[in-house]
């Protein structure tokens, strides 16, 4: 399944010149995410409150193409690109318009913070959302 998110830049992403400062396109790609696994139908702070299960990032990437400025208009487009038995790869491609301007992602743990923090299995029902509409997506195990 493919999400989008939508925001615009606000003047505390930016640098004084008005150009977004790079971190903040981890901080989106972040937020995408949870936007993402809420349109699947597992809000994160359902997740976390009735089942003390969090996805931490265990690896991000991103590539800039073009800068982004104040007030620009984004959509970040999010899909799931692997599952493994306890690990996904979401991607995020950032748009301002119709040009993609980024692409990066993000490498999460399906993870249990019962006790420890320990990588669970993610459960196949969560599974079989991420898989909807994903052609291209790997299932490793």
């Amino acid at each position: 399944m493919k999400n989008n998110y939508d925001f615009k830049v606000r003047w505390g992403d930016t640098d004084a010149a008005g150009i977004v400062y790079y971190p903040n396109f981890y901080k989106w790609m972040d937020e995408a995410t949870h936007e993402y696994l809420a349109a699947i139908g597992f809000p994160s702070s359902i997740l976390f409150k009735e089942q003390q299960i969090g996805c931490p990032i265990l690896e991000a990437n991103c590539q800039f193409k073009q800068s982004l400025l104040f007030e620009d208009n984004v959509r970040i487009q999010s899909s799931v690109q692997e599952i493994k038995n306890k690990v996904f790869k979401i991607s995020h491609l950032f748009f301002k318009g119709e040009f993609c301007i980024a692409s990066g992602y993000e490498v999460r743990a399906w993870t249990s913070f019962k006790d420890t923090p320990k990588a669970q299995p993610i459960p196949d029902e969560v599974k079989e959302k991420m898989l909807m509409l994903e052609a291209d997506i790997q299932v490793k195990a």
